[in-house]
């Protein structure tokens, strides 16, 4: 069996191939957050969006496609000075995104590439600003101002600069060493501060132990001396409430039948007593001119005693 192409069957499959080319070269669809810059005839036309669209073939084509995600660019190690003279090494990522794909295609040539170099010299120009210590220090500050310098630089190129983030800050070897010795010194100062601060109140609290201790003791010493002056009076009151006591009994002793008669004995060998303990205690003894008046001291007494 043999199959054969006539010039109309030839025709006709020319033409479906045609067809098809046709409909690939108009029809385009844009994925999403993206856009594409259309030149009609070498000319800007449009822009389009994501979505489904048809372009007149072999006049209109695609000339750029952007992406409006946001955009991470490393930007690459370079030599800045500061303003104390020290070199150092810094890179950074810097992160952008398209917010107008026609100035981003027409603008300038490679939106990328000018915006790393930029982020390169204005870091140079704020690096030459500040102090070795401040770039430590002020990071965030530093990439504000990265980020404000880009983002009014940018702006024709239809591009938004959203970020700029020092990754890292590269020191000569010269100064490395010093600021590891300059912390290893603070440290040990920080450790000094801390050891007498301790030792500080180490005595602080030892001197108010013995403060205390002392407080303590006088405290102690006060309620005894109080604790013995309330004995001894509470010791007198009882002894003169038994003093009492018993001249009240004596009293009413003498009062009954041969009481006065006990009482004149009492008194007589009362003073007879005294007078033989002084003669035990001295070799001198004085003796009353009479002896007879021993009884009428008795009875002087014992006549005082009736009276009461």
């Amino acid at each position: 069996m043999s199959f054969s192409l006539t010039p109309e069957s030839v025709l006709a499959i020319g033409f479906a191939i045609a067809v098809v080319i046709i409909v690939l070269k108009s029809a385009r669809i844009v994925p999403q957050r993206s856009n594409y810059v259309i030149e009609r005839l070498g000319k800007y036309n449009r822009t389009l969006d994501s979505g489904f669209h048809f372009l007149i073939p072999f006049i209109d084509k695609v000339a750029y496609q952007h992406t409006l995600k946001e955009e991470v660019i490393d930007v690459e190690r370079q030599a800045c000075v500061t303003r104390d003279n020290i070199q150092v090494g810094i890179n950074g990522v810097l992160y952008i995104q398209v917010v107008d794909a026609h100035k981003a295609s027409y603008g300038i040539n490679d939106y990328r590439y000018a915006a790393s170099q930029l982020a390169q010299t204005t870091m140079r120009s704020v690096i030459g600003q500040t102090d070795l210590d401040k770039t430590f220090e002020e990071r965030a500050q530093i990439n504000e101002v990265v980020v404000q310098a880009l983002d009014e630089a940018a702006a024709p190129w239809g591009i938004k600069v959203l970020r700029y983030e020092i990754s890292d800050i590269e020191l000569p070897m010269s100064i490395k060493d010093a600021l590891e010795q300059q912390m290893r010194a603070e440290r040990e100062r920080r450790a000094a501060i801390a050891k007498s601060e301790g030792e500080r109140q180490a005595m602080i609290n030892v001197s108010e132990g013995h403060k205390q201790e002392v407080i303590n003791l006088s405290e102690a010493e006060k309620q005894k001396q109080i604790n013995e002056a309330e004995g001894r009076a509470r010791e007198i009151e009882l002894i003169a409430e038994a003093t009492a006591e018993g001249l009240s009994k004596i009293a009413l002793v003498i009062q009954q039948p041969g009481g006065q008669d006990a009482v004149s004995l009492r008194v007589a060998e009362q003073y007879v007593k005294e007078f033989g303990n002084l003669a035990k205690e001295t070799n001198t003894l004085i003796l009353p001119a009479q002896l007879a008046d021993i009884g009428s001291a008795v009875a002087g007494l014992t006549e005082i005693i009736k009276k009461k």
